[in-house]
């Protein structure tokens, strides 16, 4: 699992931590390879319970024809973010659907709901992120949304993929933002919060970025608060998933 490493920093305007991909938790299932972010399943650390309203960001490698048999859930806004192959989802509210790379799926589980989700492919792997947030009430009817993206759209800008009410973003039951974009090498972008009382996380799928003079590779990420926005260097290019949230003790 590589050398435990949480990096707290404090500056005048600004909180951060910082978890590195090799401190993620790691299990190999066989049929399933995976890194935690946050603790989960038979991976469990103290200090890496939620950051915020961010409860789960698992990193998924799934074999071609396996995948995860029919389970509950419930109080939970459960997002899906393919990025190789096909993944087959259904569940309890009769959806059946193929998500694949560019897709992006949320199901809001509220007060229950049952659902399998399997590799569609016999002979290609699944790659994808599982991500789970609080949701702002609990017990509400659950549901299902998903959406397909065009990456073109995120080059060199922020691309909203979940949203609490925007159109173009799937809808998730929380004060919540997921964006998404694709950075050319020694370029500049910001990013102002929705609400300055959220934090964000921002996660490096790909490259190799700056923060506030910290450095941040591939898998690495940082959460932050206590400021509205957020400037981020590409010293290659990147792509980053940032996920703003709503500092929930």
């Amino acid at each position: 699992m590589g050398i435990y490493l949480n990096y707290k920093i404090n500056t005048i305007n600004m909180k951060s931590i910082i978890h590195k991909s090799d401190t993620r938790g790691h299990m190999n299932y066989g049929w399933l390879d995976t890194h935690y972010t946050f603790s989960f399943a038979n991976y469990y650390d103290p200090e890496r319970i939620h950051f915020g309203a961010l409860r789960v960001l698992n990193d998924d490698y799934i074999e071609g024809g396996q995948g995860f048999g029919k389970h509950p859930h419930d109080n939970m806004e459960i997002i899906t973010i393919p990025l190789e192959g096909e993944l087959e989802h259904k569940d309890s509210m009769g959806n059946t659907f193929i998500i694949r790379k560019n897709d992006v799926q949320i199901m809001s589980a509220g007060t229950g709901i049952f659902h399998s989700e399997f590799n569609h492919l016999p002979d290609k792997p699944v790659k994808l992120f599982q991500i789970w947030v609080f949701p702002e009430k609990k017990n509400i009817t659950p549901r299902y949304d998903q959406k397909t993206y065009n990456p073109e759209n995120r080059r060199n800008q922020w691309q909203r993929i979940v949203s609490p009410h925007e159109k173009e973003a799937v809808i998730i039951k929380q004060d919540t933002y997921f964006s998404m974009i694709n950075m050319d090498e020694n370029t500049n972008q910001s990013y102002k919060f929705n609400n300055n009382s959220n934090g964000a996380y921002i996660f490096v799928i790909e490259g190799l970025i700056e923060i506030d003079d910290i450095n941040l590779e591939k898998r690495d990420g940082i959460g932050i608060w206590e400021t509205n926005e957020i400037t981020i260097t590409a010293k290659n290019k990147s792509e980053i998933l940032l996920m703003e949230v709503p500092m929930m003790p």
